[in-house]
């Protein structure tokens, strides 16, 4: 009896997964690869290039997982491809009728997209070299772009994102230290809720980033606070942004717009929470430039104080309510 076997290797390039397949896709081997490429959409992937250049053969079983995890990744904005099929997958592709949505275009390569850090120098950034618009594309100066992190990506980078979030006080190392650790607690406890979402704005570094996680109505932790902004604005569900860092930049006012209506799009949300401290003026300030409303305070909260809150509609969103004191409601 001749045992099956499928080597699965993948490697992340941005927001690209790279799955590298060997050996024979059959009965023994199809739950390997459903997990894989399910594992991938998971973990945010916007794309998903398989190379089939050493699967010697694939039946129909292995098929349907490929048109499954595809129909799947087009519903979340992502993509699933083939590339370099054997003769039999492709005329196995060819007969279900999807070939024009399966297969990738053979004289178009795969652009890497290599995601390396920033250094503590603050070198140049490294994570568009070859971008995903074509292969080597050089990065303008003052062209920024925006990019969505998974988990893991995030937790890569975490250090990068600290050191970015510390700028304005590099020269106090206290303050500076104090806040690199709040900034990385928040990422790590944001980044364990379901559905965190982080984006980063790029030049040739790091220039901004915001992220955060959906509230809704069956959440327990922040019924209060879901239930008190509801009242304001009439919308039961909302992303809570738990931080944004924008470097000064020419741009500034517009990377920090830009990172929160993007985040919103991606999480296909219309309303924007966030919750600053009563004596942080100039971060009141900051999110009041980028469009947001402040609300008041937020009373019944637990810790000292009463918190800020503040509002922000996607474009195209509802009307802002007018700033007064938020009662907490009771669970």
């Amino acid at each position: 009896m001749v045992v099956q076997r499928l080597d699965i290797h993948r490697r992340d390039r941005g927001e690209r997964a790279l799955v590298t397949l060997a050996g024979v896709i059959g009965p023994a081997t199809v739950p390997l690869l459903r997990a894989a490429l399910e594992q991938c959409l998971r973990d945010g992937m916007t794309a998903i290039d398989v190379d089939l250049a050493t699967v010697g053969s694939c039946d129909s079983r292995g098929m349907d997982v490929f048109l499954t995890v595809s129909q799947c990744a087009d519903h979340v904005h992502s993509s699933l491809r083939l590339h370099h099929p054997c003769a039999q997958i492709s005329r196995l592709v060819d007969g279900t009728g999807y070939a024009p949505l399966l297969l990738a275009a053979p004289a178009r390569p795969v652009p890497p997209v290599l995601l390396t850090g920033l250094s503590r120098t603050s070198r140049p950034y490294g994570g568009w070299q070859g971008g995903g618009d074509r292969a080597g594309a050089p990065v303008a100066k003052d062209a920024i772009r925006l990019r969505r992190l998974n988990r893991r990506q995030a937790e890569g980078l975490s250090e990068d994102l600290a050191e970015l979030a510390v700028e304005s006080v590099a020269g106090l190392s206290a303050e500076a230290d104090r806040k690199r650790d709040d900034f990385l607690r928040w990422l790590a406890l944001s980044a364990r809720r379901p559905g965190f979402a982080l984006v980063v704005a790029e030049t040739t570094v790091l220039v901004g980033c915001v992220f955060g996680f959906p509230v809704g109505p069956r959440g327990r932790s922040e019924r209060g606070l879901q239930e008190s902004v509801q009242r304001l604005t009439g919308c039961a569900r909302f992303l809570l942004l738990t931080q944004v860092v924008a470097r000064h930049h020419a741009q500034h006012r517009d990377i920090g717009r830009r990172l929160q209506q993007r985040l919103l799009a991606d999480r296909h949300t219309a309303l924007a929470v966030t919750l600053l401290p009563a004596a942080d003026r100039a971060g009141q300030a900051a999110f009041e430039s980028w469009g947001w409303r402040n609300c008041g305070a937020m009373l019944g909260l637990p810790g000292r104080g009463a918190p800020y809150v503040l509002v922000l509609f996607g474009e195209g969103g509802g009307p802002v309510p007018a700033p007064r004191t938020a009662a907490l409601g009771r669970a």
